[in-house]
């Protein structure tokens, strides 16, 4: 059986970085292949590198996040000299984020398109955040012309008209352990109505840990509980969404198929 891929978790975190041979243990034993742990900020940057480095089934992004106002501001060519690290699939997380940041969006919107340029420049996918900003993060990407990288709208949470038009410009949906709470009917409308060839799976680890783990730490061996509820609200297989899944991860970070593919078996 095809093995899993978490698209999204930050194993640098407290609470998953101090105990990495664990977690990785527990990926193994719960038939995760490989993940990509995603940066945040530039000062953490060096951190997420040197755990992609040391493990071969995890791969990094490079990017700052749209919440973290108070960190150094990325420009391209620093995002472009990181991502040269040859475990690094994507530029992100990056996007915007209106939930904290209601007064001020414009430094949202233009460190954005930073991280779009430098994912064109680069021909790297994005890895994207939004918040209550589904149209500005459409228009964005759209003005920007980053359909010609693509990537993943992680985390997806919004309507499944956006889901659809986000997948218009290229771009795959990320579900994650949210599919699991009973009350998030938009997610599972999402889940069921989105084409399998544009469906990853991801934890956001060690955040929005699934149903039997909700309100405890998260860690990518719980993704097989998001490919369990997809499947069930699809009334598919878990094999279906697993194969599709990591085939998906494949197809968008193609660099990491010598690696990963062997791992989950495609």
């Amino acid at each position: 059986m095809t093995r899993l891929i978490d698209s999204h978790c930050h194993l640098d975190f407290d609470g998953l970085s101090n105990r990495l041979p664990e977690v990785l243990a527990a990926m193994e034993a719960n038939d995760v292949g490989g993940c990509m742990t995603i940066g945040v900020t530039l000062e953490e940057a060096p951190q997420v590198l040197a755990i992609a480095a040391a493990y071969e089934q995890v791969f990094a992004s490079v990017g700052v996040h749209p919440e973290y106002a108070d960190h150094r501001e990325p420009d391209v060519e620093t995002l472009c000299a990181l991502a040269q690290h040859p475990k690094v699939l994507a530029i992100g997380e990056t996007g915007l984020d209106y939930h904290w940041h209601k007064d001020q969006p414009e430094w949202q919107r233009e460190r954005f398109r930073v991280h779009i340029r430098a994912a064109k420049a680069l021909n790297k996918p994005l890895v994207i955040h939004t918040r209550e900003a589904a149209e500005d993060t459409l228009a964005i990407l759209k003005e920007e012309g980053a359909g010609a990288v693509g990537g993943i709208l992680h985390c997806f949470t919004e309507s499944l008209a956006v889901a659809e038009r986000a997948i218009d410009l290229g771009f795959y949906i990320s579900i994650s352990g949210i599919v699991s709470f009973k009350k998030a009917e938009q997610v599972h409308e999402v889940a069921r109505a989105i084409p399998l060839d544009r469906l990853l799976v991801e934890t956001d680890s060690p955040y929005l840990a699934p149903v039997p783990y909700r309100g405890k730490p998260n860690e990518p061996a719980y993704v097989r509980h998001v490919a369990e509820a997809i499947a069930n609200l699809r009334q598919i297989s878990y094999a279906e969404v697993a194969t599709a899944s990591s085939r998906n991860f494949l197809s968008l970070f193609p660099s990491s198929a010598a690696v990963l593919g062997p791992r989950v078996g495609l």
